[in-house]
């Protein structure tokens, strides 16, 4: 008699793994991208680190190694503002072996009410979180359109969803990225690639720690936040494993949102 536990179980470890496979995380030198790097290594990937810190992706790619020994990690600097530098990235990654994973995480916030938001701030921001993440997209979606295959996870943040109080310019281009998903996630289905997002609220990272450690501030969140905690960014692994992995294999324009449930009435 068969076991069905055991065929259950097999089949669960096989649509979550990601034996074979290799990805590229931006802005892998800390925070989110470090750590999401680490657990797309331990699901089976093997994972080229892009970002502008060449020593700090140093640091990332001992962390994976030391996370998966036999994982093939390489490191690529790169800043995602400027299109030649994203498409010379790329044409590197893809000399080492086809692409089938992005997380396209690379972002930054510049916390200012919108009368005191100059034109620089706004082009950094935009720049980085929007422009960066598509061209990127587009980079690498060439391959997997080509190929046939491949899953694209954008980084946006509940900030595109909701209103928050400053980082007009954030809100801005995190909800363009929600929208640039749904997109993609059309254009590029019927070749068999995959666009969703995760849109994470607040996690401790080395961005946010300056912020959590005022207690006024922290309280507003937990206050905003059903689960009454920060996010923990080893959380976030999970949500993206599954994008990334045939898990999710019917899954496409989505973005999920990894908040606490904070944005079931906002900020």
């Amino acid at each position: 008699m068969t076991d069905r536990t055991t065929e259950t179980s097999w089949e669960v470890e096989r649509a979550f793994g990601l034996a074979g496979r290799r990805a590229i995380v931006t802005g892998a030198s800390r925070g989110i991208g470090r750590t999401v790097a680490i657990g797309l290594a331990r699901a089976g990937a093997d994972v080229a680190l892009v970002g502008r810190d060449e020593a700090a992706l140093a640091e990332t790619a001992d962390l994976v190694r030391q996370a998966r020994p036999s994982a093939a990690v390489s490191v690529h600097r790169c800043d995602v503002r400027d299109t030649a530098s994203v498409r010379r990235c790329v044409a590197a990654v893809e000399d080492e072996g086809p692409v089938d994973v992005l997380v396209n995480n690379a972002g930054l916030n510049i916390r200012k009410k919108a009368l005191e938001t100059s034109e620089a701030d706004w082009q950094t921001v935009v720049d980085t979180d929007l422009k960066g993440a598509f061209f990127m997209a587009q980079e690498v979606g060439r391959g997997m359109v080509a190929r046939g295959r491949g899953s694209i996870i954008n980084v946006s943040s509940v900030g595109g969803h909701v209103a928050l109080r400053t980082g007009v310019a954030y809100a801005a281009a995190k909800a363009g990225v929600i929208q640039m998903t749904k997109v993609l996630a059309l254009e590029w289905g019927p070749h068999g690639v995959r666009v969703n997002g995760i849109a994470p609220w607040y996690f401790r990272t080395p961005l946010t720690d300056p912020l959590l450690a005022d207690p006024a501030y922290l309280r507003d969140v937990l206050d905003r936040t059903p689960l009454g905690r920060v996010g923990e960014v080893t959380e976030l692994i999970g949500p993206v494993v599954f994008l990334a992995s045939d898990a999710s294999s019917y899954v496409n324009g989505h973005t999920l949102f990894v908040d606490g449930g904070m944005s079931v009435y906002g900020f």
